[in-house]
Order: C-alpha cells, then sequence, then structure tokens
C-alpha cells in the first residue's frame, strides 16, 4: 500500500465519553483496512448532532465529527496520494439485503462516521472506504468544500420529491441546514420562506433574497411543503400547523429522546411524512464547482483542537452558524 509517512504512531483528538468531550494526545493513528484509506483531516465542520450526542442522542464512544476535509495519506492507489477528498459518512457491508438492493445509507450494519462505531473527524486522521471519498474541485476551496456532507442532505429533498414552481413552500428553522436547504429550493425554481428567529439568520437570508417570517406571522394551514429543520419540538408543532391537508413534511431535524406526534392529525388532514438524511455528494461538489451556492458567508470562525470548548460553546450560542475546527 502506498504510504505517505506518518511522524507519530499517536495522534491528537477529541475523545467523546459517556457525554464527555475532552482532547487527548494519546490516540493511535488508525489502520486502513482493505479497501479504505487514510486520510489526513485538514478543516471539520461542528454540526448539529455533534451537540446532540453530547447530550445523549446516540450512545457513541470515540471520536466524533462527520463533516471534513482531508487529503489522503495512506491508499492502494498510489495516483490518490496528496488528493483533496470529502466523504460520504455511512459505511455499508454490501451483503445484506438493503445494501443489495442499493440502499446502502440503510445498511442493517452500517457504521456512521463520528456517530456508530467508527471514529470521526475531530481528530488529525479518519479512515474510510476509497468508495466514500469524492475529489474536491481544485477551484473549490477547503471552506467551502467542508459543507459537502450537510448540503447533500438538504439536496436529498430534491431527490425525495418534485417540488413545484408553484408551490407554497416553508422551511421551519434558520440555522446552518435550514439556511442550506432555503438556497437549493430556491436555485431549484421556487420560492421558499424561512422561519427565522435571530437577527443573523435574517440577514443571511436577505442577502439571498429569500423571505423570512417569523413564528407568530405564519398563517396555519396553508403550506404545500413543509420542511422541519429547526431540531426543536416546537418546531415541529409549528410545521404541522403550517400544512394545508394532503400537504408534505419533511423532517431534517433529529431529536434526542422521544417526540410526540399527533398521529390523528396526520391520518385527519392525510399528510404526507417524509424522513430526509444523507444525500448525493457529487450533485453537491458539482453546485460549489459551477458558484451555483456558495456556503462561506455561512462561517462563523475557525478554532484549533485545543480551543474546541470555545469551538463547541460558540456553536451552541442561538443564531449560530458554521464553526470549523482545524486539528
Amino acid at each position: 500500500m502506498p504510504i505517505v509517512r506518518v511522524h507519530s504512531e499517536s495522534m491528537h483528538a477529541l475523545w467523546l465519553e459517556q457525554r464527555i468531550l475532552r482532547k487527548r494526545d494519546d490516540i493511535p493513528v488508525p489502520r486502513p483496512g482493505p479497501g479504505e484509506a487514510l486520510v489526513r483531516v485538514r478543516l471539520a465542520g461542528i454540526c448539529g448532532t455533534d451537540r446532540e450526542l453530547l447530550r445523549g442522542y446516540y450512545p457513541f464512544l470515540g471520536i466524533p465529527g462527520h463533516e471534513f476535509v482531508g487529503e489522503i495519506a495512506q491508499c492502494p492507489k498510489a495516483s490518490h496520494l496528496g488528493r483533496r477528498v470529502v466523504g460520504e459518512i455511512n459505511l455499508s457491508c454490501g451483503y445484506c439485503h438493503e445494501c443489495l438492493a442499493k440502499r446502502k445509507t440503510h445498511c442493517l450494519n452500517r457504521k456512521v462516521l463520528g456517530i456508530r462505531d467508527h471514529d470521526g473527524a475531530f481528530a488529525e486522521f479518519l479512515t474510510l472506504p476509497l468508495d466514500n471519498l469524492h475529489r474536491i474541485p481544485d477551484c473549490v476551496s477547503d471552506e467551502q468544500a467542508v459543507f459537502t456532507e450537510p448540503l447533500a442532505a438538504a439536496l436529498r429533498i430534491r431527490e425525495q420529491l418534485a417540488i413545484r414552481p408553484a408551490d407554497k413552500v416553508l422551511v421551519v428553522g434558520a440555522g446552518r441546514l435550514g439556511q442550506l436547504i432555503a438556497r437549493v429550493l430556491a436555485a431549484s425554481g421556487c420560492r421558499p420562506s424561512v422561519v427565522a428567529r435571530h437577527g443573523r439568520q435574517r440577514s443571511l437570508l436577505e442577502d439571498k433574497n429569500i423571505p423570512w417570517l417569523d413564528e407568530v406571522s405564519v398563517k396555519p394551514g396553508r403550506h404545500d411543503v413543509v420542511v422541519e429543520a429547526s431540531g426543536s419540538a416546537g418546531g415541529l408543532d409549528l410545521a404541522l400547523r403550517a400544512l394545508r391537508p394532503r400537504g408534505r413534511l419533511i423532517l431534517k431535524s433529529t431529536y434526542g429522546g422521544e417526540t410526540a406526534l399527533p398521529l390523528s392529525r396526520l391520518v385527519v388532514n392525510e399528510i404526507e411524512l417524509i424522513g430526509s438524511r444523507c444525500g448525493p455528494f457529487p450533485p453537491a461538489l458539482r453546485m460549489l464547482e459551477l458558484g451555483l451556492l456558495d456556503p462561506c458567508d455561512l462561517i462563523d470562525a475557525h478554532y484549533a483542537l485545543d480551543d474546541f470548548e470555545t469551538a463547541f460553546n460558540q456553536a451552541a450560542q442561538a443564531g449560530a452558524m458554521k464553526v470549523l475546527l482545524r486539528p
């Protein structure tokens, strides 16, 4: 296997255990398995899911982080060494019935980078299968490319349902993901409105000519499609109230613990409920390459791993956008 020399057997990383995050300098550099690459992390983003892990969303033990830009340090193909890459986060087994049905993101045995049974990106190095890695176009900066995973998640909505220009569309939540969803939908030809609470969120939307409104201004039963991306039970309730009968509700939020759903209302109003998770990387990179979407205005700050507490505190502030970590 071609190798770029790693100067130490151990690396710096953030370690999550029993909902406590700390920095460690004694984590062994991971060894790639067959068909895998060792990736040197250049930049990583703090996601809402990372913060939910600290609250117990999933009992993860290890290195969190799944939004990253890196360069290949070791892999079976010498021509790939040094290549800048982003990586899909689901590691599938390839042999269960979901994989054989080409639903690999729903693999029954899947591991998920930095979320489930596979160490993630808040470290100097990580490993992923070569099939998960996508080359970053030269004209796309690290700061742009680090948004590939959430941008792909936003694009998943376009895969799941056709939204017509005439549809009345509402996005509930104007955080990092909500902003990307609104931009993707606007680029698709419809004109979404976005529920936004904070001044920075509203300014970002105004800069893109995307209308925003506050919660009390949402008229009940008027919207054909509502995307719930607030991460809160209150946002889910607002989304349901905003939908017309036979409307479509797209759920993007992951909630820790149990969340109540008014099933009778869903049945009586014949609401179509669509869960939406990971999306396609190649179209996301293509959008960035063509300049159809530039997410860099969503970056609030860069921090070193040593300053992770400050970084996570900033990411948790109301109205905060993307906070990045440099290993």
